[in-house]
């Protein structure tokens, strides 16, 4: 059985953005991959499962780098089946658990369906008052069916924005500073890039989150194509009221895995969860340091078999 330290992180110490000397896993199961961290730095554990985007391959590049340059211990939970990574797997995210002790928790999936007992770790999470943030697909993180507000109603309210659609026929995203808040930490060091991603809808955006970056629509996959229609939200901060305490969440609708090879977008994600921690004193002028802390060389976007099969938990921070 896993054995954790308890964190002095008390439920809602967050509403401020301020930490309390949380402390790290001391150990952690073979159903997970982990890297332990310094002596009273956060943990962060990311929650991957997705069929299209391949988070099981991005969130532990960010993880790894967040190690690196911060010291925190970090855990990544995958969608296994008889312990292998299978993001088709929708019904299994293992190692949950480990949320219950963690510092800050990192969602990545898409039309999950999981068991209570798996659901509840992360509902009991987002209600503690702890930092989170959410990429891509986390506005349609689970699917119950049958009027289930776990669909459209909890991504709404503790990210900002349910799932709506892709926002015309484009197969790309020109992303740009929103100038009213380009001051805001997360954008220390962002520039203009272009991202892979197509374009989400985000008229519902709640009128509290405060937009960081706008995207336009692009026809085609590759930068200089047409921009098109509408622009839309696609990264912002805001306040998560929660049953225990405030959350600072940081969400990006950016999140296919070539988008990550931008250096600016793995500023925008490395800053916004230093900002969801509290320690945006800590995001330089020039933004958090982006360089891979290892290989990075994901497989595309796609769903059915376009994943690497065969690997496991303890393969994706090996050192």
């Amino acid at each position: 059985m896993m054995k954790l330290i308890q964190s002095p992180l008390a439920a809602g110490a967050v509403a401020a953005g301020l930490l309390l000397a949380p402390a790290a896993a001391a150990d952690a199961p073979d159903n997970v991959a982990h890297l332990a961290g310094e002596d009273g730095k956060p943990h962060i554990v990311f929650v991957t499962g997705d069929e299209e985007y391949r988070s099981e391959e991005t969130m532990p590049m960010l993880a790894r780098i967040l190690h690196r340059d911060h010291g925190f211990t970090v855990t990544v939970c995958f969608a296994l089946t008889d312990g292998v990574i299978d993001p088709n797997q929708s019904s299994n995210i293992e190692g949950l658990e480990i949320l219950d002790e963690a510092d800050m928790m990192v969602m990545n999936t898409r039309f999950r369906t999981l068991p209570d007992e798996q659901l509840a770790h992360i509902t009991r999470f987002a209600e503690s008052g702890k930092p989170m943030a959410g990429f891509r697909t986390a506005t349609h993180a689970f699917r119950y069916g049958g009027g289930n507000p776990m669909d459209n109603e909890w991504p709404h309210k503790v990210f900002g924005l349910p799932w709506i659609s892709h926002h015309g026929g484009g197969n790309s995203t020109d992303a740009v500073i929103a100038e009213d808040n380009a001051d805001h930490p997360v954008l220390r060091g962002v520039e203009p890039f272009h991202a892979r991603s197509w374009l989400y809808h985000s008229q519902t955006l709640l009128e509290t989150a405060t937009p960081l970056v706008i995207g336009n629509a692009v026809r085609g996959a590759e930068p200089g194509g047409e921009n098109f229609s509408d622009p839309h939200v696609i990264a912002w901060v805001h306040h998560y009221e929660g049953e225990h305490g405030t959350s600072r969440v940081f969400f990006t609708t950016l999140g296919h895995p070539y988008d990550f090879k931008a250096e600016s977008m793995r500023k925008l994600a490395l800053n916004g969860i230093l900002w969801a921690l509290g320690l945006e004193d800590k995001i330089p002028d020039d933004g958090a340091n982006a360089e891979f802390a290892a290989d990075y060389e994901p497989n595309n976007a796609g769903f059915g078999d376009k994943y690497k099969p065969g690997l496991k938990p303890a393969d994706m921070l090996a050192q």
